[in-house]
């Protein structure tokens, strides 16, 4: 998922991928801690993705105050 495509959603259906997100960052912890996660660069992306998110989020809610 790239910023563009995320820059073109509304913030109701960002949080929604957010808490998806999250939650899928939760159980690949817990696949980590029981030794039974097979792709470990999952968590870095899931990681990555969350803060795409978070800082779109940020942009909208500052140009929404500027204006």
């Amino acid at each position: 998922m790239t910023a563009k495509e995320l820059l073109g959603q509304t913030p109701d259906q960002l949080r929604e991928q957010l808490v998806s997100l999250k939650k899928e960052a939760f159980n690949l912890r817990f696949q980590a801690a029981t030794n039974q996660l097979e792709n470990t660069a999952r968590m870095r992306a899931v990681r990555r993705d969350v803060a795409r998110i978070k800082t779109v989020l940020n942009q909208k809610a500052a140009q929404a105050a500027a204006n």
